[in-house]
């Protein structure tokens, strides 16, 4: 039967738009890093890098490839994690917007795997997504386990750049539960295609690493 994740594992990929908690256990990613402006044209080839490996993966055995242990799935969502670099982090001290920081955005980009990836695996379809599209970044991609732990998420309804109004929800949520934030580093986890839907209507887990008071 094929997995798909937004049915079998909607607590961790859809959550309520109201603020919850969540343990989020080890999971397999392809992931990039980079610097700089969502919009521009290196971060649209950082995800299509990720996209080239995840679907060569994916559609192995109609390739005739053979994956010991594979099973039928659902490509997982585009997930990113998203700090500031140093000149960030000093201009958002001295009160600059974070919309207003985006070419100073560092982040990580990644797309979950399923547990049947091995490292071998990895290095076969980097090659070959490789060859096929010709992506240089996807000599950057990188196959990890994360581990994000105790989280507070919530889904976020509207565009981008309304994200501070969630979090603000978030973070009184957890200092009413007797939790707090470990740093101002994120999760976004992309649940609609911004290319197709408007702004108004982007649907968006948000998630950040929280530990409880003592």
């Amino acid at each position: 039967m094929k997995h798909e994740w937004r049915k079998k594992e909607k607590t961790t990929y859809i959550p309520k738009n109201i603020p919850t908690l969540i343990d989020v256990p080890p999971m397999k990613y392809f992931t990039i890093e980079g610097i700089g402006n969502p919009n521009s044209a290196l971060f649209a080839i950082d995800i299509a890098a990720l996209y080239a490996m995840s679907y060569a993966l994916r559609m192995a055995p109609k390739a005739g490839i053979q994956v010991k242990d594979y099973i039928e799935y659902t490509v997982y969502p585009l997930e990113g994690l998203w700090s500031l670099t140093k000149e960030g982090i000093k201009l958002y001290k001295q009160g600059v917007p974070i919309t207003k920081l985006k070419d100073y955005f560092a982040y990580k980009l990644m797309i979950r795997q399923p547990d049947f990836v091995t490292e071998d695996l990895y290095h076969q379809f980097k090659k070959s997504a490789h060859q096929k599209t010709k992506n240089d970044r996807i000599l950057n991609v990188k196959l990890e386990t994360i581990t994000e732990g105790l989280s507070c998420q919530m889904l976020h309804i509207g565009s981008y750049d309304n994200e501070p109004l969630s979090f603000e929800k978030m973070e009184k949520y957890c200092i009413d539960n007797g939790y707090h934030r470990l740093s101002k580093d994120h999760k976004e986890i992309y649940l609609s295609d911004a290319r197709k839907v408007a702004p108004d209507k982007l649907k968006t887990t948000l998630r950040f690493q929280i530990t409880k008071d003592i």
